[in-house]
């Protein structure tokens, strides 16, 4: 019998003695190389409850007919819409995730990551779920360890892998401090020492005596019911914490985030033990990789040591290469650290850092490409050499956070509903592994300009990064009561400030382009495998020649090279505006009398009836000047994407 059919016959284990973990049974292959892969980004509780064909799609033009009044006769009131986001569940569930498979698939996706999925304090409203109470199961409200494997089988069935969000340097708040600890027994000031250890938490938050004894009491497994388990050193008022990164014992890596409690990591087995959790997953799932959230708060021995340890047991079951992105926050030069240190145990760290916030302002027109590309760059990069970033590096545009920068996604200041497909272009053609954020397909921005001045808290809070794809029309009830009924008193924190209506809109014209160049990036190695370069360019109605002009707003246009092959990226970063311009080519690869053939135009992709230049399938002939080769780009409408390339 498979190891998950034995233990989906029986209750989730108590102890991490309560199973035997499998070795080279059948399990579904890794990726070859995970440059091949379009990652997908979602948190469950806000993608989809598979209840969509229940709600109409939202009319944009018409957002006000998906603003419902309120109990009582009151009027629509963003206050509560706002509320309802940042404090309840929505209701998505993994069989709604499910439901969305096909969605996904023709969007191009071919990897999802999942937000955590474990169980959290029933209590507290932390649907995000990097409070985990049960790391040995999965959290009700999304669905169960039975429901987990089926999505897990059903996505590979199409071909789909699946990225589990672990988390190993904290759990949820399952405990408080001891009676009279400095500031009371939730968040004491941080200490370079250690506080009291006080009692387990239960069901409802009340204090219990002695150990956990329900699957609601404490945290489980029973391994992590040691007082010592926790570093117990207090909240750190900064959040993330101070320290340097090479000091072990620095506060960031000791101190408790809001709501959590951080492990102490060298206490004697439970590294070994928490890997042993998610080793658990990984056996009773087949899923193909994890995202490790908060990397940079454990120290670079418990990084390699637990990244080592997973990397062995996944490879022991065949998956060769199963994939380990790392959450570290502190930009680029600690994504950077981390990797050199932890080696072949971490495939790649998330670009949260310095090149996300580029990345929105080059794709928009707004900064000199150069600040985006440079990171690229083996002379200016901490990042490493061009080859060697490519398959270390996630690319990240939005995501549910923002650790840098303004919490808003990219379209909440777009120039148009298709403005981001110029960022997810940028993602898709530069080296690295691209990750699309659930609702940037669909250009999700938040309610109108004019509807912000209600939300006070407007580009400080993670929240309006959350919205509910599914569009609920009301939240769960706060607290246990959640898992059994809503809030119809709260309307649904649904897709740009409204309620009751869902945006899975396969023909928006951000879904439609971004489809068509994950297509064209899965026909073409070059274009996932090939070196980059950014192009010089010269601008005709500027009368500027050939050279790096650092203007923003123009065609860039960059090319990736796989040996005879080169395919040339030219994207107008311009938001209203056509433009236009001569892009350097290699001379040696496109020789004289030569040509390109066009092979995307993501305008012509999405507008019906295009009669723009540059047509799928037309070729552009390679000019000479000076003994430099280059193809006249004509203008192209804002925001658009063309790729030529010399062997079609």
């Amino acid at each position: 019998m498979k190891f998950a059919d034995q233990n989906l016959a029986k209750p989730r284990p108590g102890s991490l003695n309560d199973f035997s973990l499998p070795r080279r049974e059948s399990y579904y292959p890794s990726s070859a190389d995970w440059r091949n892969e379009v990652l997908y980004f979602l948190l469950p509780d806000r993608f989809s409850d598979g209840k969509e064909n229940t709600r109409p799609l939202l009319n944009r033009q018409q957002l006000n007919q998906s603003r419902p009044n309120l109990p009582n006769g009151q009027s629509w009131r963003f206050d509560k819409w706002a509320e309802s986001g940042g404090d309840r569940w929505q209701g998505g569930t993994l069989k709604g995730l499910e439901s969305k498979l096909d969605y996904l698939n023709q969007l191009g996706v071919t990897t999802i990551w999942i937000g955590p999925i474990f169980q959290q304090r029933g209590h507290l409203n932390t649907y995000h779920g990097y409070g985990i109470q049960d790391f040995l199961e999965v959290d009700p409200r999304f669905g169960t360890r039975q429901e987990l494997v089926g999505l897990v089988n059903q996505a590979h069935k199409k071909g789909l892998r699946i990225i589990l969000d672990i988390i190993f340097n904290h759990s949820g708040y399952n405990w408080d401090y001891a009676p009279g600890t400095p500031r009371g027994e939730q968040k004491p000031p941080y200490t370079s020492s250690w506080y009291q250890f006080g009692s387990w938490l239960g069901d409802q938050g009340q204090i219990i005596a002695g150990k956990p004894r329900t699957n609601a009491d404490g945290v489980w497994p029973s391994e992590l019911q040691e007082a010592d388990c926790y570093s117990r050193a207090g909240y750190s008022e900064e959040g993330l914490g101070r320290g340097d990164l090479e000091d072990p014992n620095a506060e960031f890596r000791r101190s408790d985030f809001i709501n959590l409690r951080d492990f102490q990591l060298d206490y004697p087995h439970l590294l070994d033990n928490l890997a042993r959790c998610y080793k658990y997953w990984i056996a009773l799932t087949d899923c193909d990789g994890f995202r490790i959230d908060t990397l940079k708060h454990v120290t670079y021995d418990q990084a390699r040591n637990f990244c080592g340890t997973i990397k062995e047991f996944a490879a022991n079951l065949g998956k060769s290469d199963f994939f380990l992105v790392g959450e570290i926050a502190g930009g680029d030069y600690n994504q950077d650290r981390y990797l050199d240190i932890v080696g072949q145990n971490l495939n790649a760290a998330l670009d949260i850092g310095e090149m996300r916030g580029n990345l929105n302002q080059v794709a928009k027109g707004l900064i000199d490409p150069r600040a985006y590309f440079n990171g690229f760059d083996p002379g200016n990069a901490v990042m490493g050499s061009h080859r060697n970033l490519g398959r270390r590096h996630v690319s990240i545009l939005d995501d549910h956070d923002h650790v840098f920068g303004e919490k808003i996604r990219f379209s909440s200041e777009a120039a148009s509903d298709h403005q981001v497909v110029a960022g997810v272009a940028l993602q898709l053609f530069t080296l690295g592994i691209p990750c699309i954020y659930a609702g940037t397909e669909q250009a999700l921005a938040g309610p109108e300009t004019a509807e912000r001045k209600w939300l006070s808290d407007w580009k400080k809070c993670d929240r309006y990064l959350r919205e509910a794809m599914f569009g609920p029309e009301h939240p769960r009830q706060f607290g246990v009561a959640g898992l059994q009924s809503v809030d119809q008193n709260l309307p649904g924190f649904g897709p740009f400030g409204t309620a009751g209506a869902h945006c899975f809109d396969s023909n928006h014209p951000a879904y439609v382009r971004i489809g068509a160049m994950a297509a064209i990036r899965k026909q073409f190695p070059v274009l996932r495998l090939g070196r980059q370069y950014l192009r010089p360019t010269a601008i005709p109605f500027l009368n500027l020649p050939f050279g790096d002009h650092g203007r923003s707003g123009e065609i860039i246009g960059w090319s990736r090279v796989l040996d005879d092959e080169e395919a040339l990226c030219a994207l107008n970063s311009h938001g209203t505006d056509n433009r236009g311009a001569k892009v350097l080519v290699d001379a040696n690869l496109n020789p004289i009398g030569s040509t390109m053939t066009v092979v995307l135009n993501t305008a012509e992709a999405a507008v019906p009836g295009y009669t723009g230049p540059h047509k799928v399938g037309s070729t552009v002939p390679v000019q000479r000047q000076d003994k430099i080769a280059y193809v006249e780009i004509q203008p192209i409408p804002a925001s658009e994407f063309l790729i030529l390339i010399n062997q079609p």
